[in-house]
């Protein structure tokens, strides 16, 4: 998600989980070409496994961005032709894309062609008008024959004219069933359900029916139940106990990328959802608004607010 999973928020998340695989913000090709990749894709190797997500609509320029992306050690490439922001659009990249299946399964062929590592591609189930029976049929199969790993579908349309990025997550309707459609349609293909999905027991519900379930904006306003993935999931212990311990996982880190000039609020705002619902949650959340953008805050700053937090399960540990 642009401006939203960043290597911050990346290296948060795998406090709360380690086996979920994590995708960076959507970059574009031009970005990965000629912009500051010490910046832009710079990961600290704590966040494997991390899928580098791209946007663009030139094979070649996608190759040559998937093949940078392969060299710094991400785990996937994902094609993101789903995002239907005037931005991606004006730039013809993204879910207008769906328009064009040939020139995506162009791109598919050509990043294949370029890198080792899977390559995936995200997509909505149509634009527009367009049907999604036929037409979602016609693009999946032109992508997984072009050599596609895996879709990833967002069960919904976009809207390309007359919706905003934030309607088009919640005005067009859902269409779960349609995913798993898709999956009947290609039994050998991974397919994975996206959007709309709030819970672990939505997730374990499609898990029956399709390959896997991205999470996207449920995981980030409410990072706790990242908490029960590893165990609900994939059977294993999560890294951290509590959402409190793995704020303190990351005390090191925010030291070290305060002290690599990082401002305090470029890592404390992926924090605002983790107590949702906790007794002092809007004091912490209002702590951290209005202390952690001042150039001088240090992590004092996020500690004040984590006193503003009541967790009985840990002031008991702490008390024993």
């Amino acid at each position: 998600m642009m401006d939203w999973t960043d290597r911050h928020c990346r290296f948060f998340h795998r406090q709360l989980t380690r086996h979920a695989l994590l995708y960076t913000e959507m970059l574009t090709t031009g970005a990965v070409l000629h912009g500051d990749h010490a910046r832009l894709m710079a990961f600290d190797p704590a966040e494997h496994p991390v899928a580098l997500q791209l946007g663009g609509s030139d094979p070649r320029e996608l190759a040559m961005s998937a093949k940078i992306g392969e060299d710094k050690s991400y785990r996937e490439i994902n094609l993101n032709v789903g995002c239907p922001s005037d931005r991606v659009q004006n730039g013809r990249f993204g879910a207008c894309l769906m328009a064009e299946p040939a020139r995506v399964a162009e791109s598919v062929a050509a990043m294949k062609a370029a890198v080792k590592i899977p390559v995936t591609v995200k997509c909505r189930l149509g634009i527009d008008d367009q049907d999604i029976e036929a037409p979602l049929d016609r693009f999946a199969m032109s992508v997984i024959d072009a050599g596609a790993d895996a879709l990833i579908v967002h069960a919904r349309k976009a809207w390309l004219q007359g919706l905003s990025p934030r309607e088009n997550r919640e005005v067009p309707p859902l269409d779960h069933d349609r995913v798993r459609r898709l999956k009947q349609k290609f039994p050998d293909t991974p397919i994975i359900m996206n959007g709309g999905i709030r819970t672990l027991d939505e997730v374990r519900e499609h898990l029956a029916h399709v390959d896997g379930v991205m999470l996207g904006r449920a995981a980030y306003e409410n990072p706790s139940i990242l908490l029960q993935v590893d165990p609900l999931l994939f059977g294993k212990a999560a890294p951290s106990a509590s959402a409190y311990e793995a704020l303190e996982k990351i005390f090191p880190y925010i030291e070290r990328e305060l002290g690599n000039g990082a401002r305090l609020h470029d890592i404390t705002r992926h924090l605002l959802g983790l107590f949702r619902g906790q007794p002092g949650a809007r004091q912490f959340r209002r702590h951290l608004a209005t202390e952690a953008v001042k150039h001088s805050a240090s992590l004092n700053v996020l500690r004040e607010a984590l006193a503003m937090v009541r967790e009985p399960a840990f002031a008991q540990v702490a008390a024993e």
